[in-house]
Protein backbone atom coordinates (compact mmCIF):
# COMPACT_ATOMS: atom_id res chain seq x y z
CA UNK A 1 0.00 0.00 0.00
CA UNK A 2 1.53 3.24 -1.22
CA UNK A 3 2.36 5.90 1.79
CA UNK A 4 0.64 8.98 1.43
CA UNK A 5 3.58 12.14 1.39
CA UNK A 6 3.63 14.92 4.62
CA UNK A 7 3.19 18.73 3.73
CA UNK A 8 7.07 19.77 1.74
CA UNK A 9 7.84 16.04 1.18
CA UNK A 10 9.20 15.20 -2.33
CA UNK A 11 9.91 12.84 -4.64
CA UNK A 12 13.70 12.89 -5.76
CA UNK A 13 14.04 9.94 -9.04
CA UNK A 14 17.47 8.37 -8.81
CA UNK A 15 18.68 7.41 -12.43
CA UNK A 16 18.59 3.72 -13.69
CA UNK A 17 21.86 3.89 -14.51
CA UNK A 18 25.08 5.16 -12.75
CA UNK A 19 26.12 6.70 -16.19
CA UNK A 20 23.86 9.14 -16.17
CA UNK A 21 24.55 11.52 -13.17
CA UNK A 22 27.95 12.20 -14.86
CA UNK A 23 28.40 15.92 -17.31
CA UNK A 24 28.76 15.46 -20.85
CA UNK A 25 32.50 15.44 -21.74
CA UNK A 26 34.12 15.67 -25.15
CA UNK A 27 35.40 11.72 -26.23
CA UNK A 28 38.89 12.47 -27.77
CA UNK A 29 38.87 9.01 -28.74
CA UNK A 30 36.14 9.68 -31.80
CA UNK A 31 38.11 10.26 -34.84
CA UNK A 32 36.92 11.43 -38.47
CA UNK A 33 37.40 9.49 -40.70
CA UNK A 34 36.84 9.28 -44.66
CA UNK A 35 34.13 6.80 -45.21
CA UNK A 36 35.63 5.82 -48.40
CA UNK A 37 39.34 5.75 -47.80
CA UNK A 38 39.13 4.64 -44.41
CA UNK A 39 42.42 5.38 -43.63
CA UNK A 40 44.13 5.58 -40.32
CA UNK A 41 45.34 7.87 -39.17
CA UNK A 42 42.72 10.02 -41.51
CA UNK A 43 44.04 12.99 -44.37
CA UNK A 44 42.39 15.40 -44.04
CA UNK A 45 42.53 19.13 -45.05
CA UNK A 46 41.15 22.16 -43.44
CA UNK A 47 40.42 24.83 -46.69
CA UNK A 48 39.35 28.26 -44.38
CA UNK A 49 39.20 30.17 -47.80
CA UNK A 50 36.02 27.94 -47.91
CA UNK A 51 35.08 26.32 -44.60
CA UNK A 52 35.23 23.46 -45.69
CA UNK A 53 37.42 19.80 -44.17
CA UNK A 54 38.05 17.75 -47.17
CA UNK A 55 39.40 14.27 -47.48
CA UNK A 56 43.34 14.63 -48.63
CA UNK A 57 42.99 11.45 -50.62
CA UNK A 58 39.92 11.60 -52.29
CA UNK A 59 38.68 15.48 -52.21
CA UNK A 60 35.29 13.92 -50.44
CA UNK A 61 33.94 16.80 -48.26
CA UNK A 62 33.49 15.86 -44.48
CA UNK A 63 32.45 18.46 -43.19
CA UNK A 64 31.71 22.25 -43.38
CA UNK A 65 31.48 25.87 -41.72
CA UNK A 66 34.87 25.36 -40.29
CA UNK A 67 35.70 28.73 -38.14
CA UNK A 68 39.90 29.77 -38.73
CA UNK A 69 40.80 30.42 -35.62
CA UNK A 70 44.64 31.22 -35.93
CA UNK A 71 45.87 34.46 -35.28
CA UNK A 72 46.79 36.47 -38.90
CA UNK A 73 50.28 37.56 -38.42
CA UNK A 74 50.38 39.72 -41.61
CA UNK A 75 50.33 43.41 -41.57
CA UNK A 76 48.38 45.97 -43.92
CA UNK A 77 50.61 48.95 -43.14
CA UNK A 78 52.67 51.05 -45.51
CA UNK A 79 54.56 51.92 -42.56
CA UNK A 80 56.16 48.35 -41.97
CA UNK A 81 58.50 47.28 -44.35
CA UNK A 82 59.46 44.17 -42.90
CA UNK A 83 55.70 42.80 -42.68
CA UNK A 84 55.95 41.92 -38.88
CA UNK A 85 53.22 43.46 -37.56
CA UNK A 86 50.72 41.08 -35.75
CA UNK A 87 47.86 43.22 -35.29
CA UNK A 88 45.14 43.91 -37.42
CA UNK A 89 41.92 44.98 -35.28
CA UNK A 90 39.53 46.53 -36.20
CA UNK A 91 37.96 48.38 -39.46
CA UNK A 92 40.33 50.18 -42.11
CA UNK A 93 41.99 53.39 -41.53
CA UNK A 94 40.05 56.78 -42.35
CA UNK A 95 42.05 58.74 -44.55
CA UNK A 96 39.88 61.96 -43.72
CA UNK A 97 40.74 61.77 -40.05
CA UNK A 98 44.07 62.25 -37.83
CA UNK A 99 45.75 59.23 -35.54
CA UNK A 100 45.24 55.16 -36.27
CA UNK A 101 41.59 55.29 -35.42
CA UNK A 102 41.89 52.48 -33.22
CA UNK A 103 40.71 53.73 -29.59
CA UNK A 104 36.92 52.18 -28.21
CA UNK A 105 34.30 54.28 -28.29
CA UNK A 106 31.35 54.28 -25.48
CA UNK A 107 27.84 53.87 -27.10
CA UNK A 108 24.99 56.52 -25.76
CA UNK A 109 22.10 54.73 -26.37
CA UNK A 110 19.57 53.54 -23.71
CA UNK A 111 21.65 52.53 -20.71
CA UNK A 112 20.31 55.96 -19.16
CA UNK A 113 22.35 58.07 -17.18
CA UNK A 114 25.25 56.27 -16.30
CA UNK A 115 25.81 55.50 -20.40
CA UNK A 116 25.44 59.62 -21.09
CA UNK A 117 27.99 60.47 -18.41
CA UNK A 118 30.41 58.36 -19.55
CA UNK A 119 30.28 58.81 -23.17
CA UNK A 120 30.54 62.61 -22.70
CA UNK A 121 33.61 62.11 -20.17
CA UNK A 122 35.39 59.62 -23.31
CA UNK A 123 34.42 63.01 -25.28
CA UNK A 124 36.40 65.14 -23.80
CA UNK A 125 39.40 63.01 -22.92
CA UNK A 126 39.56 61.73 -26.58
CA UNK A 127 38.46 64.10 -29.30
CA UNK A 128 41.16 66.53 -29.97
CA UNK A 129 40.23 69.99 -31.39
CA UNK A 130 41.69 69.44 -34.77
CA UNK A 131 39.10 66.03 -34.92
CA UNK A 132 36.46 67.92 -34.06
CA UNK A 133 36.85 71.15 -36.97
CA UNK A 134 37.67 68.32 -39.34
CA UNK A 135 34.20 66.58 -38.65
CA UNK A 136 32.48 69.73 -38.86
CA UNK A 137 33.33 70.56 -42.12
CA UNK A 138 32.91 66.97 -43.82
CA UNK A 139 29.25 67.73 -42.38
CA UNK A 140 28.62 71.22 -43.93
CA UNK A 141 30.64 69.66 -47.48
CA UNK A 142 28.07 66.77 -47.21
CA UNK A 143 24.96 68.48 -46.65
CA UNK A 144 26.29 71.87 -49.17
CA UNK A 145 26.68 68.88 -51.73
CA UNK A 146 23.34 67.07 -51.21
CA UNK A 147 21.54 70.73 -51.47
CA UNK A 148 22.75 71.07 -55.14
CA UNK A 149 22.40 67.23 -55.75
CA UNK A 150 26.10 66.73 -56.41
CA UNK A 151 27.46 63.30 -56.40
CA UNK A 152 29.34 61.85 -53.72
CA UNK A 153 32.50 61.77 -55.55
CA UNK A 154 32.49 65.41 -55.29
CA UNK A 155 31.95 65.36 -52.22
CA UNK A 156 34.38 62.91 -51.10
CA UNK A 157 36.81 65.11 -53.12
CA UNK A 158 36.16 68.20 -51.71
CA UNK A 159 36.46 66.70 -48.16
CA UNK A 160 39.79 65.44 -49.39
CA UNK A 161 41.19 68.66 -50.50
CA UNK A 162 40.29 70.26 -47.05
CA UNK A 163 41.87 67.37 -45.16
CA UNK A 164 44.88 68.02 -46.96
CA UNK A 165 44.57 72.80 -46.59
CA UNK A 166 43.84 71.34 -42.70
CA UNK A 167 47.42 69.57 -42.68
CA UNK A 168 49.44 72.27 -44.45
CA UNK A 169 47.88 75.45 -42.62
CA UNK A 170 47.07 76.79 -45.76
CA UNK A 171 44.40 78.99 -44.81
CA UNK A 172 44.57 80.62 -41.16
CA UNK A 173 42.41 82.64 -39.72
CA UNK A 174 39.65 82.11 -42.54
CA UNK A 175 36.20 80.83 -42.05
CA UNK A 176 35.38 77.27 -42.52
CA UNK A 177 32.63 78.22 -45.26
CA UNK A 178 34.96 79.99 -47.37
CA UNK A 179 37.76 77.24 -47.39
CA UNK A 180 34.66 74.79 -48.10
CA UNK A 181 33.31 77.03 -51.14
CA UNK A 182 36.61 76.77 -52.59
CA UNK A 183 36.85 73.19 -51.87
CA UNK A 184 33.35 72.08 -53.12
CA UNK A 185 34.34 74.93 -56.49
CA UNK A 186 37.53 72.76 -57.68
CA UNK A 187 35.96 69.87 -56.93
CA UNK A 188 33.60 70.48 -59.72
CA UNK A 189 35.42 71.31 -61.64
CA UNK A 190 37.78 68.46 -61.53
CA UNK A 191 35.19 66.19 -61.87
CA UNK A 192 33.08 67.56 -64.39
CA UNK A 193 30.19 68.92 -63.15
CA UNK A 194 31.06 72.41 -63.19
CA UNK A 195 29.85 75.30 -61.35
CA UNK A 196 30.30 78.81 -61.23
CA UNK A 197 31.07 81.29 -58.86
CA UNK A 198 27.19 82.65 -58.29
CA UNK A 199 25.76 79.62 -58.21
CA UNK A 200 28.50 78.55 -55.10
CA UNK A 201 27.76 82.07 -53.41
CA UNK A 202 24.21 81.36 -53.65
CA UNK A 203 24.81 77.87 -52.11
CA UNK A 204 27.26 79.05 -49.62
CA UNK A 205 26.63 82.92 -49.04
CA UNK A 206 30.07 83.67 -48.91
CA UNK A 207 30.66 86.51 -50.96
CA UNK A 208 31.95 85.57 -54.91
CA UNK A 209 35.17 87.68 -53.80
CA UNK A 210 36.39 85.70 -51.38
CA UNK A 211 35.65 82.50 -53.41
CA UNK A 212 38.22 83.45 -55.87
CA UNK A 213 40.73 84.41 -53.30
CA UNK A 214 40.36 81.44 -52.17
CA UNK A 215 40.27 79.45 -55.46
CA UNK A 216 43.70 80.84 -56.68
CA UNK A 217 45.45 80.17 -53.51
CA UNK A 218 44.31 76.45 -53.21
CA UNK A 219 44.61 75.87 -56.84
CA UNK A 220 48.19 76.57 -57.24
CA UNK A 221 48.57 74.79 -53.52
CA UNK A 222 46.69 71.52 -54.80
CA UNK A 223 48.75 71.77 -58.63
CA UNK A 224 52.17 72.02 -56.84
CA UNK A 225 51.42 69.23 -54.06
CA UNK A 226 49.25 66.82 -56.46
CA UNK A 227 50.16 67.62 -59.66
CA UNK A 228 51.22 65.95 -62.66
CA UNK A 229 55.03 64.86 -61.67
CA UNK A 230 54.98 65.59 -58.10
CA UNK A 231 55.93 62.68 -55.61
CA UNK A 232 51.79 62.53 -53.90
CA UNK A 233 50.47 62.43 -56.71
CA UNK A 234 49.91 58.43 -56.76
CA UNK A 235 48.42 59.37 -52.98
CA UNK A 236 45.73 61.42 -53.95
CA UNK A 237 42.51 59.95 -52.42
CA UNK A 238 39.87 61.12 -54.75
CA UNK A 239 41.29 62.81 -58.02
CA UNK A 240 42.49 59.64 -59.83
CA UNK A 241 46.03 60.09 -59.33
CA UNK A 242 46.63 63.98 -60.12
CA UNK A 243 45.72 67.59 -60.16
CA UNK A 244 44.77 68.98 -63.54
CA UNK A 245 44.97 72.88 -64.07
CA UNK A 246 41.03 73.71 -64.34
CA UNK A 247 40.19 75.44 -67.01
CA UNK A 248 37.31 78.46 -66.68
CA UNK A 249 33.76 77.14 -67.32
CA UNK A 250 32.68 77.48 -70.61
CA UNK A 251 28.90 78.06 -71.48
CA UNK A 252 28.00 74.52 -73.14
CA UNK A 253 29.09 73.10 -69.86
CA UNK A 254 26.58 74.33 -68.22
CA UNK A 255 24.09 74.31 -70.80
CA UNK A 256 22.74 70.99 -70.54
CA UNK A 257 22.11 71.42 -67.16
CA UNK A 258 19.92 74.25 -67.63
CA UNK A 259 18.16 72.08 -70.55
CA UNK A 260 17.35 69.60 -68.08
CA UNK A 261 15.34 71.79 -65.65
CA UNK A 262 13.20 73.72 -68.43
CA UNK A 263 12.27 70.09 -69.68
CA UNK A 264 13.86 70.70 -73.20
CA UNK A 265 13.83 67.35 -75.19
CA UNK A 266 17.06 65.65 -75.99
CA UNK A 267 17.58 66.30 -79.10
CA UNK A 268 16.94 70.14 -78.50
CA UNK A 269 19.90 70.09 -75.55
CA UNK A 270 22.81 68.83 -78.04
CA UNK A 271 21.77 71.26 -80.37
CA UNK A 272 22.04 74.55 -77.50
CA UNK A 273 25.56 72.58 -77.00
CA UNK A 274 26.46 72.82 -80.45
CA UNK A 275 25.28 76.31 -80.54
CA UNK A 276 27.27 76.80 -77.61
CA UNK A 277 30.50 75.59 -78.70
CA UNK A 278 29.96 77.37 -82.38
CA UNK A 279 29.29 80.84 -80.35
CA UNK A 280 32.75 80.32 -78.56
CA UNK A 281 34.68 79.66 -81.87
CA UNK A 282 33.37 82.20 -83.97
CA UNK A 283 33.79 84.95 -81.01
CA UNK A 284 30.19 86.39 -81.72
CA UNK A 285 29.40 87.49 -78.22
CA UNK A 286 33.29 87.59 -76.77
CA UNK A 287 33.75 89.06 -73.42
CA UNK A 288 29.65 87.62 -71.85
CA UNK A 289 29.72 85.40 -69.36
CA UNK A 290 28.71 81.44 -69.76
CA UNK A 291 25.69 81.96 -67.99
CA UNK A 292 24.82 84.77 -70.69
CA UNK A 293 26.31 82.97 -73.61
CA UNK A 294 23.76 79.75 -72.09
CA UNK A 295 21.11 81.65 -71.43
CA UNK A 296 20.97 82.68 -75.15
CA UNK A 297 21.23 79.64 -76.57
CA UNK A 298 18.71 78.14 -74.67
CA UNK A 299 16.34 80.94 -76.06
CA UNK A 300 17.58 80.97 -79.40
CA UNK A 301 17.73 76.79 -79.70
CA UNK A 302 14.42 76.68 -77.71
CA UNK A 303 12.45 78.70 -80.17
CA UNK A 304 14.14 77.34 -83.41
CA UNK A 305 12.69 73.35 -82.67
CA UNK A 306 9.32 74.76 -81.49
CA UNK A 307 10.10 74.37 -77.57
CA UNK A 308 9.86 77.99 -77.36
CA UNK A 309 11.11 79.21 -73.17
CA UNK A 310 10.61 82.31 -72.26
CA UNK A 311 13.37 84.81 -70.58
CA UNK A 312 11.68 84.57 -67.46
CA UNK A 313 11.77 80.99 -67.43
CA UNK A 314 15.45 80.74 -68.43
CA UNK A 315 16.12 83.39 -65.67
CA UNK A 316 15.01 81.42 -62.82
CA UNK A 317 17.07 78.24 -63.77
CA UNK A 318 20.35 80.79 -65.15
CA UNK A 319 20.52 83.03 -62.45
CA UNK A 320 20.14 85.75 -65.53
CA UNK A 321 18.36 88.75 -65.51
CA UNK A 322 15.55 89.05 -68.53
CA UNK A 323 17.15 91.82 -70.26
CA UNK A 324 20.57 90.52 -70.00
CA UNK A 325 19.23 87.32 -71.98
CA UNK A 326 17.47 89.37 -74.69
CA UNK A 327 20.72 91.66 -75.12
CA UNK A 328 23.20 88.70 -76.19
CA UNK A 329 19.86 86.75 -77.78
CA UNK A 330 20.15 89.84 -80.32
CA UNK A 331 23.67 89.52 -81.20
CA UNK A 332 23.06 85.78 -82.16
CA UNK A 333 20.01 87.05 -84.34
CA UNK A 334 21.98 88.90 -86.28
CA UNK A 335 24.46 85.99 -86.91
CA UNK A 336 21.56 83.42 -87.43
CA UNK A 337 22.07 82.24 -90.94
CA UNK A 338 25.87 82.05 -89.95
CA UNK A 339 25.06 79.33 -86.71
CA UNK A 340 22.03 77.53 -87.40
CA UNK A 341 23.24 74.61 -89.26
CA UNK A 342 21.26 72.91 -91.95
CA UNK A 343 21.15 69.46 -90.22
CA UNK A 344 19.11 71.47 -87.31
CA UNK A 345 16.27 72.86 -90.07
CA UNK A 346 16.14 69.19 -91.57
CA UNK A 347 15.51 67.82 -87.84
CA UNK A 348 12.08 70.14 -87.66
CA UNK A 349 13.93 74.02 -87.23
CA UNK A 350 12.72 76.84 -88.20
CA UNK A 351 13.93 80.36 -88.73
CA UNK A 352 10.99 81.84 -88.75
CA UNK A 353 10.11 80.87 -85.21
CA UNK A 354 12.94 82.93 -83.89
CA UNK A 355 11.48 85.90 -81.88
CA UNK A 356 13.11 89.13 -83.22
CA UNK A 357 14.19 90.37 -79.59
Amino acid sequence: MARQLSPGEVIVETPEHPDDQKEWVDDLNVHMICPDCREVPPNLVEEFSSGDTVCGSCGLVLSGRVIDTRSEWRTFSNDDQGNDDPSRIGDAANPLFNGAQLQTNIAYGDGGRLNRDLHRAQNKVTQDKSTKNLLLAYKLIGSYCEGIQLPSTVSESAKDMYKQVDDAKLFKGKSADAIVSGCIFIACRQLGCPRTFREIYTLTKVPKKEIGKIFKTLEKFLTQKNGPGSKSAAGSMSLGGGFKQSQSTSADQLLLRFCNKLNVSRTTSIMGMDLAQRISQSGVIAGRSPLSVAAACIYMISYLMGEGKTPKEISDVASVSDGTIRTAYKMLYAQRDELVLDEWLKKGGDKSRLPTS
